[in-house]
């Protein structure tokens, strides 16, 4: 493949991945997931790196804000929505580094990670959803 003329994707194309990956997920997490909000940023915050005690935004390739189903009470007070932050720099910065997998794969990995945090999922659920060393 000729790359010389290719860019990187932008905000609203890797949201447009981003919506894909979550679609091309199983019918159920498709619809248990409809209530999340995908946000899509080149990089976190200030405070989300200082909270997360994470030396440089590069580590952070997403970041679940919510209150996981698992944790969840009929007596929280709901704040806004649940928010999967999808980070676009760190994504591409892994994916050049990998060099050995396609795009959309590694966005489809980020978000079933994040998507486990809301979940409550364990190792074996991601493993079922997202065969990743495969």
């Amino acid at each position: 493949m000729d790359w010389s003329d290719s860019i990187a994707p932008d905000l609203e194309a890797f949201a447009a991945m981003a919506e894909a990956a979550r679609a091309s997920l199983p019918a159920e997490i498709v619809a248990a997931s409809a209530a999340l909000v995908l946000r899509i940023e080149d990089w976190p915050s200030v405070e989300m790196v200082e909270g997360l005690d994470i030396e440089t935004a590069y580590a952070l390739t997403g970041l679940y804000e919510g209150i996981p189903l698992t944790e969840k009470s009929v007596m929280d007070q709901p704040h806004g929505p649940d928010v999967i932050w999808l980070f676009r720099r760190s994504i591409l910065d892994e994916w050049v580094d990998r060099g050995n997998i396609r795009l959309g794969h590694l966005i489809t990995h980020v978000l079933v990670h994040e998507f486990a945090h809301h979940f409550g999922w364990s190792d074996a659920d991601i493993a079922a959803i997202d065969p990743w060393w495969e």
